[in-house]
């Protein structure tokens, strides 16, 4: 079988996609078939490294980036008609690999690189599978979406804001998720870190803002940890530039209470193990971080990412909160707000578990599976 793979630009688009291939590859080798794939993106995303270090063949085509604004003179910018005139060129370079490739499906998983890469496909008359992360269809995806196939959802609530044109396309799959998140242990979380001043006794709050921290969280869990740390153990993932200055902060604090605060700049291979030991998570609403929370059935408290595109992590912590499925604290978050969504969850462990319930009703461990199956539907016609 043949594949072509598109998108990426950021991890919320290019890991569902990687998952795909590694779940598709484990089912066809199961059949004792193989699978050939390439990888259209950028050399400037994240793809461009994940994708080669997979083994996975790459290649780049010419795409450009949209800087939205609310004001219609504004998206009239000189950077934005420059970008816009390298799509043209972008479409022709992705029609002529995917002319020279002939995939047998092509799946397009958001950011704009995918855009001249379905649009190949259409024109190239093969067949096109849509991943959609959040609850509201990112802007390659809604230029896409007459093109496609099929169109996977990662909610049911995204379909009925669907073009009428489209929905029959629409299946709702879920969001991969990487298998490893699955299979951590509280216990190897303890060992691998070291957290031998926890008390295990109490709950523990796992504290993150991505790969890079957030400043904005960073400074919120700062204000609010002698508070936490009274009620709580708490890991905090803070990003490597800013450990220096958090661990002078942690320095003041009370003997009693500093053994229960574990300070990383990155958490890395260990993360299962953290996300199993966690009672409570706070963090940005990316559709990644959604996708592994509500698979591990995770009560959480959402601060969004205020400059995501199209407001995406707001959308995204909102359509859970409705749920009952996590909080979200949107607009100025500070630590007296914090600590009234942390409270009565760390407080009362039968709210942590409806609103675990809650959470784990809207995840889909079986993504990766659930997209395979549409994949290998469309290439079969």
């Amino acid at each position: 079988m043949r594949l072509i793979v598109t998108g990426g630009g950021t991890g919320g688009h290019t890991y569902p996609a990687l998952t795909a291939v590694r779940t598709l590859q484990n089912r066809l080798a199961a059949e004792g078939r193989a699978l050939d794939v390439l990888w259209i993106g950028t050399a400037e995303g994240l793809e461009a490294r994940v994708a080669p270090a997979e083994g996975i063949a790459f290649a780049t085509v010419a795409t450009g980036k949209i800087r939205r604004s609310a004001n219609p003179l504004k998206m009239m910018s000189v950077a934005n008609m420059r970008d816009m005139a390298r799509v043209p060129l972008g479409v022709a370079q992705a029609r002529k690999l995917v002319a020279d490739f002939r995939p047998d499906v092509v799946l397009a998983t958001g950011g704009y690189v995918a855009v001249p890469a379905g649009l190949a496909a259409r024109m190239c008359r093969v067949p096109l599978v849509l991943h959609e992360q959040t609850v509201r269809l990112g802007l390659a995806n809604r230029k896409l979406a007459g093109s496609a196939t099929r169109i996977a959802e990662s909610s049911e609530s995204t379909v009925p804001l669907l073009p009428q044109e489209v929905r029959g396309a629409a299946v709702v799959t879920g969001n991969p998720i990487r298998p490893e998140v699955l299979a951590g242990h509280a216990d190897k979380a303890v060992q691998a870190l070291g957290l031998h001043g926890f008390d295990r006794r109490l709950p523990t709050v796992y504290v993150t803002g991505g790969a890079q921290g957030s400043q904005q969280i960073n400074g919120v869990v700062r204000d609010a940890l002698p508070w936490l740390l009274e009620r709580a153990n708490v890991i905090h993932q803070c990003g490597p530039d800013n450990v220096g200055e958090l661990r002078q902060h942690a320095a003041a604090l009370p003997a009693g209470s500093a053994g229960r605060y574990y300070l990383a700049g990155f958490v890395g291979p260990e993360l299962p193990d953290v996300l199993a030991l966690a009672d409570i998570v706070v963090s940005r609403s990316g559709a990644g971080t959604l996708a592994e929370l509500t698979a591990l059935g995770k009560p959480a408290v959402f601060i969004p990412l205020a400059s995501s595109a199209g407001n995406e992590q707001a959308h995204n912590a909102r359509h859970l909160e409705e749920a009952g499925a996590a909080v979200a604290l949107l607009g100025d978050v500070t630590a007296d707000r914090l600590q009234h969504a942390v409270g009565p969850l760390l407080a009362d462990p039968a709210r942590r578990e409806e609103m675990a319930q809650r959470a784990r009703a809207h995840g889909r461990p079986d993504a990766a599976d659930r997209l395979v199956d549409v994949i290998l539907s469309a290439a079969s016609g």
